[in-house]
């Protein structure tokens, strides 16, 4: 039993670093110098950072959880964020480009446009303040 137990955990923290693995790779794959050539950075404006939001019109926890906090977050923050937000239906190539598979998919950009942060799926009001934070102290 404890042998079991001892293979069930130490596939539980492979899979954990397998994915935090693969979310850095993401990240250092995506970050350019050249913002306004990035599908779906069209509207960023260089020095202030951003959240780059990835939704669809029928994503209920996109309406329901994110966009609430991300709009809450927009107020506190005013004019030194900016929120982009790009419908992965309408826009495939720019959600295909930035390796979206789920919404939302929320990556937090910093004052050159380069993603430092990526959240698969609902991330909350906390964690997007805390790495905004982060991209706003470099």
């Amino acid at each position: 039993m404890l042998e079991r137990s001892l293979i069930a955990a130490g596939l539980i923290v492979l899979g954990v670093v397998g994915y935090l693995v693969v979310r850095r790779l993401q990240l250092r794959r995506l970050q350019t110098d050249g913002s306004a050539a990035v599908p779906g950075l069209e509207e960023f404006v260089g020095g202030i950072p951003a959240i780059l939001y990835f939704t669809t019109p029928d994503c209920v926890p996109c309406k329901t959880v994110q966009r609430p906090a991300v709009d809450r977050v927009r107020g506190e923050y005013e004019d030194s964020l900016q929120i982009i937000e790009v419908d992965a239906n309408a826009r495939p190539d720019v959600a295909a480009h930035w390796r979206v598979l789920s919404v939302p998919t929320t990556f937090i950009l910093d004052r050159s446009g380069a993603p430092q942060h990526v959240n698969h799926g609902v991330t909350r009001e906390k964690q997007l303040r805390k790495q905004i934070a982060d991209v706003a102290a470099d």
